[in-house]
């Protein structure tokens, strides 16, 4: 993908991730201590840097799986998690978004996320579905600020999501939807 033009700052590149972006990708996780707390009561994992390469739902193939990092330079600032054609062939979802608390509110995520929808509508997707965690506020503002329509808080039923167990303090989840046929 192009670089993104950012007000007020250098562009940004979003590229596939690469195993040798995982140790930045792992302070991106730890940065991101606010988005953790709301997801899973707790800080990042060391593993959850390597269990971004095999999380899946249920259905999915892992040739579905887009694992993105927007760089500025040769630093990563931000990761989002794709499902090509999930849950349907005329969807796509986002597991996982996140953009480094030091470089918010520059345009960053919001110019990605963009890019993303007009490259899925592109290639004839119509719903971009994703999740935030229920009580997680920056999430929430900037979905309903991208148009998605956000559902009521769901609790957690199970014991896992993806492919890990859910800790004790995960709260429910927010869905989210963007219908692109309507745009």
């Amino acid at each position: 993908m192009d670089a993104i033009e950012v007000v007020g700052g250098s562009p940004v590149t979003v590229r596939e991730m690469r195993p040798e972006d995982e140790p930045q990708v792992a302070a991106l996780f730890a940065s991101c201590e606010d988005y953790f707390a709301a997801a899973t009561g707790g800080p990042a994992l060391p593993a959850d840097v390597q269990s971004l390469y095999y999380a899946l739902p249920e259905g999915a193939d892992f040739d579905q799986k887009r694992l993105l990092v927007m760089c500025r330079g040769e630093g990563v600032v931000g990761l989002v998690d794709v499902v090509d054609r999930y849950p349907d062939a005329e969807s796509c979802s986002v597991g996982m978004f996140l953009v480094d608390p030091e470089v918010r509110r520059e345009g960053i995520g919001t110019g990605a996320a963009r890019r993303l929808v007009a490259e899925v509508a592109g290639r004839g997707m119509r719903t971009v579905a994703a999740t935030c965690p229920g009580g997680w506020e920056p999430g929430l503002g900037f979905l309903r600020s991208m148009g998605f329509e956000v559902g009521a808080p769901q609790e957690p039923v199970g014991g896992a999501v993806g492919n890990r167990t859910r800790s004790s303090g995960e709260t429910g989840l927010r869905a989210a939807t963007l219908r692109l046929a309507d745009r």
